[in-house]
């Protein structure tokens, strides 16, 4: 499988899950939004490690840069 997230891309959803998992220690955020949202952050943090995102496969997307995804 190629990779397709890019740097920034990464870097955000890291960011994401990293919130949510602060709000979620801290007791802000509970009951089932925390678990729907624990859920994503987990994923966030998936994809963002392997740089794949299979939503994007399927829908034919890159964030990479063009001169990056070439080689």
């Amino acid at each position: 499988m190629n990779k397709n997230m890019g740097n920034m891309d990464r870097i955000i959803r890291t960011v994401i899950a990293l919130v949510v998992g602060v709000l979620i220690l801290t007791g802000t955020l509970t009951g089932l939004a925390a678990v729907i949202l624990g859920i994503f952050a987990v994923v966030f943090l998936l994809t963002s490690f392997v740089s794949i995102c299979p939503l994007y496969t399927v829908l034919k997307i890159s964030t990479k840069p063009k001169d990056a995804a070439a080689k």
